[in-house]
């Protein structure tokens, strides 16, 4: 006679019973842990994270698995997409109708910790610290700055002000001394918001009449994080504000981080005041990374989500996809993706039919060559003729059409815009940003002409 066995039924009968006593509180074995983590890693692929390895079964009690992790941004994660999840594991592991509740020992004490601009908890992403940045030669200053801030916040470099392009780390870094400072300090007080955020808060408050609860809670803080802050520019009286609110702040020796696309000399519009305070601690820049820095990129990306690429598949990605971390980041969630479907198998195979559309798009991405072939094409000007000197309406303008365009179509930064350009400043080329906007609001026939170039550019 044969007999039958239910592998996961049999080993929780070799588990030892108190894993199952739901009597009162009792230790978990930490056996029966180490299954369900592995349960929801199998079944929950794009879920896992390198951490979960340190979360800690604290106890069992009146059927509720309690499991401890190390810090409140790891808690907000858990308790937002984990809980399911994790019930439905221990329920399929033990045969029983458990569930999985989070806790962190290290909540910010009464009046502490981060908050978004209606005074709201904010939810910090856990993956999101210091040591998950790859450092390189394209960031490396800015996080030594990150770093600096986080270990002695409002003595270390006060502002600082940190600018690069999209997905190349920003948020990345002002999440990371979020972070850091809440662990050295639960009881700081953080305001983190966008600059959007803060333009529409002053304007609510001018309109209702409160600005002095609008003063109150922007400048009673220990640190002030402002993302986006090249938003300020053409808001005079929101600047006016700002002034004063970063004047506070500086003086009671309290942190203030800000982040942009570019440095504070080239956010046009902008109050040479303000400009000049932005300049008081350290600007940090953040390039594109290098094809090494991708590949550590790709590596570490991947390990945190607990996949093993092969060493030829990471040097393809990081070649292929060379704009930003972001974009790298999507490359790993589709070959994750794909890999499911190929019973866990990523070779160079699945990574092309992964990535074919995003390798595509890269390919067809808006450089200045093309921008320059258009434009002359257009116009029928020399190419000659835009890096000249020559100010003729009929030369000037088209050389301000590609400016504009170079702005909004491709991450160079404003002098590097210029270089193309006679080696003009990056006066000029803010100047033709904003001469071509008015245009194209005022003038049809001129947004006739950039909806024609922008198409035959984009398609």
């Amino acid at each position: 006679m044969t007999t039958t066995h239910m592998p996961t039924r049999e080993v929780i009968r070799r588990a030892p019973d108190r894993a199952h006593d739901h009597s009162g509180p009792h230790p978990l074995d930490p056996a029966v842990w180490q299954r369900i983590l592995n349960n929801v890693r199998i079944h929950h692929p794009t879920l896992n994270r390198v951490w979960f390895d340190q979360m800690s079964p604290r106890q069992l009690t009146n059927g509720v698995i309690q499991a401890t992790v190390q810090t409140p941004a790891q808690l907000n994660f858990c308790q937002s997409q984990c809980q399911q999840p994790f019930t439905a594991a221990a329920q399929a592991i033990t045969g029983r109708l458990v569930s999985v509740s989070f806790h962190c020992d290290n909540l910010p004490r009464t009046g502490g910790g981060i908050f978004n601009d209606h005074d709201q908890p904010l939810q910090l992403n856990p993956d999101l610290t210091f040591e998950n940045f790859v450092i390189g030669p394209c960031n490396r200053l800015a996080h030594a700055a990150s770093t600096a801030v986080g270990e002695q916040p409002g003595k270390a470099y006060n502002p600082l002000f940190i600018h690069g392009g999209v997905g190349l780390g920003k948020t990345h870094l002002l999440q990371a001394i979020s972070q850091r400072v809440l662990e050295r300090d639960a009881g700081l007080r953080i305001l983190y918001l966008s600059c959007d955020s803060f333009i529409n808060q002053f304007m609510n408050a001018v309109e209702n009449g409160e600005m002095n609860q609008f003063r109150h809670r922007y400048r009673d803080v220990d640190i002030l994080i402002i993302d986006d802050i090249h938003f300020l520019a053409g808001r005079d009286r929101t600047q006016e504000e700002f002034f004063h609110t970063f004047n506070t702040l500086y003086q009671g020796h309290k942190q203030i981080i800000l982040s942009a696309d570019c440095p504070p000399s080239e956010i046009p519009e902008l109050e040479e005041r303000l400009v000049s305070r932005f300049n008081w601690g350290l600007v940090a820049p953040i390039d594109k990374p290098c094809y090494e820095t991708r590949v550590a990129i790709v590596k570490k990306k991947s390990k945190m989500r607990g996949l093993e690429l092969p060493d030829d598949v990471v040097c393809y990605v990081a070649a292929k996809i060379d704009n930003n971390t972001r974009e790298l980041e999507g490359a790993i969630t589709k070959l994750q993706g794909m890999s499911m479907l190929h019973e866990g198998r990523i070779d160079m195979e699945v990574a092309k039919a992964a990535l074919g559309e995003t390798v595509n798009a890269e390919q067809k991405r808006v450089t200045i060559q093309h921008i320059l072939d258009a434009v002359t094409k257009y116009y029928n000007v020399r190419l000659s003729d835009l890096q000249s000197k020559r100010r003729h309406k009929s030369i000037a303008f088209p050389r301000q059409v590609c400016m504009y365009l170079a702005r909004r179509h491709t991450r160079f930064s404003l002098e590097e815009i210029g270089g193309y350009f006679g080696g003009r400043d990056h006066t000029t080329v803010m100047h033709a940003v904003r001469t071509v906007t008015a245009d194209v609001a005022e003038d049809p026939e001129v947004a006739q002409q950039l909806n024609r170039l922008e198409a035959q550019l984009t398609n």
